[in-house]
């Protein structure tokens, strides 16, 4: 299954990827919530299916909704992956969320879990590599630091297992409504679709070129074509429910994984510490700014 982003092997250009998400769009909304979460559930169960390979894979892990979902499908097709997951500690820095959580979905699920806690020393050794691909592409904010960070750790994790073809969750939290700013707007729809445009200054240049990098290949169910169509035709009430984000995502993934689909998760770079780690090697060298310290090596 060829991502909608990658076009004869090399990322969409940006226009491009701007006047495909608007081939995408409708004005239909749905209106039988019943019948459409029997639809989305087979249209999720679809984009998954759709990229489980033959041989080993690996999955992004976080213990999640998007990620642990991903795992649940897969394991339904009893294919055989691992799990991974990574995170930073030191000894004033409590255990990173994603570590613990991680835990607790793959004990759940009977997955097969790896997972790494970085010190200083090897996080700043990832931070590094991944500031040194990303410099190159222009891409060095703090944010594209933080979650390069995490995809460049946890793919290391897998190639050392000889796994190159990886699955993870980017994409669920711009068509189900997952940021804080999608409960900020009166049409929560319009932000998705924005949201979906601008996923490739924010998201796809970077997770691209480290796996090009990487010479890994990085999978992504919740940017299905099919998917996107369907999700966004589905009423912004039934996404963000008093508070509560991605719900009929979430009302879905109960089916597999019970309690662990109502985990309020953070972004990866502080679920997993590792913006923590850019803060202290910062203070380390001398900066005040995580950006001047970035920008310094």
């Amino acid at each position: 299954m060829k991502e909608i982003f990658i076009q004869n092997n090399e990322l969409i250009h940006k226009v491009d990827w701007g006047k495909l998400i608007d081939t995408f769009h409708t004005k239909e909304t749905i209106a039988d919530k019943s019948e459409a979460k029997k639809v989305l559930r087979e249209k999720l169960l679809q984009a998954v299916k759709s990229r489980l390979p033959e041989g080993k894979f690996g999955i992004f892990f976080s213990g999640g909704v998007d990620s642990s979902f991903i795992a649940a499908v897969a394991k339904i097709f009893h294919k055989d992956f691992t799990c991974y997951a990574v995170g930073f500690q030191d000894d004033i820095t409590k255990e990173p969320e994603d570590i613990i959580e991680a835990q607790k979905v793959a004990k759940k699920l009977n997955l097969n879990l790896k997972f790494k806690v970085y010190n200083l020393e090897e996080a700043e050794e990832i931070i590094k590599k991944t500031v040194a691909i990303l410099k190159l592409v222009n891409k060095t904010d703090v944010v594209n630091i933080g979650v390069g960070a995490v995809v460049m750790a946890a793919a290391e994790l897998g190639i050392k297992d000889n796994i190159n073809y990886f699955l993870g969750g980017l994409g669920s939290e711009e068509i189900f409504a997952g940021y804080d700013r999608h409960d900020k707007v009166a049409n929560i729809n319009h932000e998705c679709w924005q949201g979906l445009k601008y996923m490739w200054d924010r998201d796809l240049v970077r997770d691209f070129n480290l796996a090009k990098e990487l010479n890994i290949q990085i999978k992504t169910p919740f940017l299905d074509k099919d998917l996107i169509e369907y999700a966004m035709k589905l009423p912004g009430d039934w996404k963000i429910v008093e508070e509560k984000k991605k719900v009929i995502l979430r009302e879905i993934a109960e089916d597999f994984l019970g309690e662990f689909a109502w985990r309020k998760k953070k972004a990866a770079q502080y679920g997993s510490c590792f913006d923590k780690a850019i803060s202290k090697l910062a203070r380390k060298n001398g900066f005040k700014l995580k950006k001047d310290w970035i920008d310094s090596l």
